[in-house]
């Protein structure tokens, strides 16, 4: 071992110190290249199993190669933030309340991307103090980059059977960021997978979206539906979608593993701690939201992803199952009133679920 392989891994280890100062929940390194899952994403994207997110198919092949994501690119620097907030409910499914919508939990705080890529900016300011010469970009879901199979390679965590990444010590409900550096950073131990026989996470999803271990079809998925998915759903999408009462993402596959119900531990990031509007939020308020409420009440707020209307036809739809008598009245007024025609739309197909009961 040279003397500069030994700055190397002297630096590493003070990377991830550092790393641990700045709040990161853990930090693995990956070397930069090609991925082991070319062929099996390839086939996802031809299956057609992304819907609409059109970005994973246009930027695959950088995807596939993370070499290519920037010239001189030699390591991957992964970090974890545990976004997990101690709730009455604790990290297993909550009780589904009629007239109450359901957030998944990375939602429920602030907006990940801003709190993440400044503590990733600080960990590249230092990183460049120690080496000048070296090069370093920041990336939280800004580019093409496998975050959760380098994040494997790193030794964060596995791919779990519902295609999220577990980790023994904090479960499953943590963020990912990256740093790319053209430091050859001696790698991590490759993470082994822990899943065993199991297939609660396959089994309890109530849409089928995990088609097999590790294959998700997101056109199936009620957190792609309720976030990414722009235009008409599906009636059996729509029934699951009142029945399960998420109005904006879904944990059902994280809530039921046991790893995350069993290791899941609380967040200290002020950040990530859930605001009012998004726990256990009224469906009957938030159908009387206007633009400039829902833009106020979800200011800096994963939320907003969904715009005004993508929120509010999920409320409705949510309020198909509710028996309390203000819900068909709040429904009769966006399907009269609402200027979105698809929350009109979904109002008035919970209306009428409610009526045929």
């Amino acid at each position: 071992m040279t003397l500069w392989d030994n700055s190397l891994h002297t630096l590493k280890a003070a990377l991830k110190q550092r790393a641990a100062e700045l709040g990161f929940s853990a930090c693995g390194i990956a070397e930069a290249g090609p991925t082991d899952h070319a062929d099996a994403c390839r086939r996802w994207i031809e299956q057609g199993f992304h819907g609409e997110m059109h970005y994973l198919a246009d930027g695959l092949e950088r995807r596939l190669d993370s070499r290519l994501l920037r010239e001189g690119a030699r390591a991957l620097i992964i970090t974890t933030a545990n976004y997990y907030a101690d709730t009455e409910e604790g990290p297993a499914e909550p009780v589904h309340i009629p007239g109450e919508g359901i957030v998944a939990r990375y939602a429920r705080g602030d907006d990940y991307h801003s709190v993440i890529e400044k503590k990733l900016r600080s960990l590249k300011q230092w990183l460049l103090q120690q080496e000048p010469a070296s090069q370093c970009w920041v990336y939280v879901d800004t580019g093409p980059l496998l975050e959760r199979e380098t994040a494997q390679r790193a030794g964060l965590g596995w791919m779990g059977k519902h295609t999220l990444l577990l980790n023994r010590n904090i479960g499953s409900y943590f963020f990912l960021g990256a740093l790319v550096t053209s430091l050859p950073l001696p790698p991590d131990e490759p993470a082994v997978s822990h899943c065993g026989t199991c297939t609660r996470c396959i089994d309890a999803c109530p849409t089928q979206a995990i088609t097999a271990p590790y294959v998700l079809d997101a056109r199936r998925c009620i957190s792609y539906m309720t976030i990414e998915h722009r235009g008409t759903i599906p009636e059996e999408m729509k029934q699951a979608i009142a029945d399960s009462g998420r109005i904006f993402g879904c944990d059902i596959c994280q809530e039921v593993c046991p790893y995350t119900r069993k290791y899941s531990i609380p967040t200290s990031e002020p950040a990530f701690q859930p605001r009012e509007a998004c726990t256990h939020p009224s469906l009957e308020k938030l159908l009387l939201l206007t633009e400039e409420e829902f833009q106020e009440k979800f200011k800096h707020s994963p939320v907003k992803r969904a715009k005004r209307r993508g929120l509010l036809r999920n409320a409705a739809i949510a309020l198909a199952n509710s028996g309390a008598p203000q819900a068909e009245a709040a429904l009769q007024n966006a399907a009269e009133n609402d200027p979105e025609p698809q929350v009109r739309e979904n109002a008035a197909w919970s209306l009428r679920q409610i009526r045929s009961r």
